[in-house]
């Protein structure tokens, strides 16, 4: 079943009755001239069980104790904004799986040649995918890409990764010849930020449900990071998301403010067809299918993270 993804951007009341999110908006709630059968049905309900992604992007959000933990629960990943608009924390359930202690030990003793192995498996699925993304988006030449995919060594020791994403950064926006990916550049490195926060949303809610910390990686070990793994896991799924936002963006320019339309197409993402183990199927199940082949590296079950390919 695909979770539903939520982002509310207005003001709202949100608690909870019977397992099922109640939804006011306290311009209604509070106004006195409006019959209380009209106020009655602008009140809407969700199922918690239906619901896997919740992103709060609104100074004035109410919401009760018992909202975040019948969430946390079912295992959805809670989003909090800043007055920016851009994610900035995340609430994940700290036990999501049956055999979490056992999975978390394989998890923490694997060895460094497996760890190796497994980001070198990681940037040549990346690097595949966003020269797929370039060919089919901008029409550019991408052999030297899938030279450099070939290349990747174990744990990518030659830093193929870097080249790859300076070719890539260089064409991903051909009407801005001086772009340049980062967090705190101009636009449409807002709409990127948005998208990949999404994206880590639901790699680290995948990770949980498969019994892994989210917290250690197999590349990133920044000590400040709380989602390494996350990170890593996330990188061939870029170019999907990348992919989302060239669309968007080719037919809206003008994206310096990160508007409620703009956020409602960002907020597809878990549901973008993608393809895994020879099947289409939607990002979030696909995430799902890659943190659990994960985990069976980690037990020795499997030598290979499924990945999705363009």
């Amino acid at each position: 079943m695909i979770k539903r993804t939520l982002c509310f951007s207005n003001p709202a009341y949100l608690s909870v009755k019977n397992k099922q999110l109640v939804i006011k908006l306290p311009e209604v709630e509070n106004n006195d001239t409006l019959p209380e059968s009209f106020k009655q049905s602008a009140v809407t309900t969700i199922p918690i069980e239906d619901i896997g992604i919740v992103v709060l992007d609104n100074q004035r959000i109410t919401i009760t104790q018992s909202v975040l933990e019948q969430l946390i629960d079912n295992n959805c990943a809670v989003i909090t904004c800043n007055q920016s608009h851009l994610p900035i924390a995340m609430h994940l359930p700290l036990a999501g799986n049956t055999t979490q202690t056992e999975r978390m030990r394989y998890q923490i003793e694997a060895s460094l040649p497996l760890k190796k192995q497994l980001w070198q498996q990681t940037i040549v699925a990346k690097i595949q995918n966003q020269a797929a993304v370039l060919r089919e988006c901008r029409g550019v030449e991408v052999r030297n890409m899938l030279r450099w995919a070939t290349q990747v060594k174990s744990g990518d020791s030659d830093n193929m990764e870097a080249r790859a994403a300076v070719y890539y950064w260089q064409n991903a926006f051909p009407s801005i010849p001086d772009f340049v990916r980062s967090r705190e550049a101009a636009p449409p490195n807002n709409l990127l930020n948005y998208g990949y926060s999404i994206l880590r949303a639901i790699v680290a809610r995948g990770l949980v449900s498969s019994g892994l910390l989210p917290t250690l990686g197999i590349h990133h070990r920044n000590k400040y990071n709380a989602y390494c793994l996350a990170d890593d896991i996330m990188e061939p799924y870029r170019p999907y998301i990348d992919k989302h936002i060239f669309n968007i963006f080719d037919n809206n320019p003008d994206c310096s403010e990160l508007n409620n339309e703009l956020k409602s197409q960002l907020l597809q993402i878990p549901v973008l067809d993608v393809t895994i183990n020879s099947q289409r199927s939607p990002l979030m199940v696909a995430v799902s299918t890659t943190t659990a082949s994960l985990q069976k590296c980690y037990s020795g079950e499997a030598r290979k993270i499924i990945y999705p390919t363009m």
